[in-house]
């Protein structure tokens, strides 16, 4: 069944038209801005069998739901209370975004359990799947967050464009090329930290070494010594949302 998948993010809201594990079309759209002409214009531009949603936004949510539901065509959305398959060993599951248990979804399909996902947009979250399902994660802040961060709480440090942050000296030898050092390895660092914290717990728990995927737009900024390290899955919330359409309806 081919989908149309909606991830709403509290900066971009991701769309991508899905066939089992392939991603044929995708593409991104302004959350703040996004409203039913939009939508209207995607789902003519793409006849599809089913439609998808997960969104952190709900005020976007009441805008956009009723279109799709308009639409006609088999429709679900992700939540902790409709999400098949995945099982937690989490206290409190309503509180876990619908992009994140997406994102654990994706996981269960391509890599299987345990995994570690980590997640790079507006924040950096970082979710754990084991054998028993969902089972807790950390948030931190995303690299653009760290960027403007700077610019926007000082008087005279500028405005950095996170695509320009690889490749430059590890000590500053300029405001610009110090904030860009900060930033990189610091983001870079953080993550590391995080993972190593994250493996060591699930170690000691019993458990073997967890795969690690990546996913979100900042994920291409991590520096090539990570390649080896991490599988980086850019569509693994849409794959995920995309498979719990299909266990919905199964």
């Amino acid at each position: 069944m081919v989908l149309l998948c909606f991830d709403v993010g509290n900066t971009h809201t991701h769309w991508g038209v899905v066939d089992g594990r392939v991603v044929r079309a995708h593409g991104e759209l302004p959350t703040a801005g996004l409203d039913t002409a939009a939508l209207a214009a995607l789902l003519r531009a793409h006849p599809v069998a089913g439609l998808a949603l997960a969104s952190v936004v709900p005020s976007v949510t009441a805008v956009i739901q009723p279109v799709l539901l308009a639409a006609g065509l088999p429709f679900y959305q992700l939540r902790h209370d409709t999400v098949r398959g995945l099982g937690f060993d989490y206290p409190t599951p309503g509180e876990v975004g619908q992009d994140r248990l997406a994102d654990c979804v994706g996981a269960q399909l391509v890599a299987g359990a345990p995994a570690v996902i980590v997640g790079m947009g507006t924040a950096t979250t970082v979710d754990i799947l084991t054998e028993k399902g969902y089972a807790g994660g950390i948030i931190a802040p995303g690299l653009g967050v760290m960027t403007r961060y700077l610019h926007e709480r000082t008087a005279l440090l500028p405005a950095l464009d996170p695509a320009a942050l690889l490749g430059g000296p590890a000590i500053g030898k300029s405001t610009v090329d110090a904030m860009r050092a900060g930033c990189a390895l610091g983001f870079a660092g953080m993550i590391g930290a995080l993972l190593d914290g994250v493996a060591a717990e699930l170690v000691r728990q019993g458990a073997p070494v967890p795969q690690v995927i990546v996913t979100g737009g900042a994920a291409v900024y991590l520096p090539a010594s990570w390649r080896d390290r991490v599988r980086h899955e850019p569509h693994l919330t849409l794959l995920g949302l995309a498979e719990a359409h299909r266990r919905h309806f199964a």
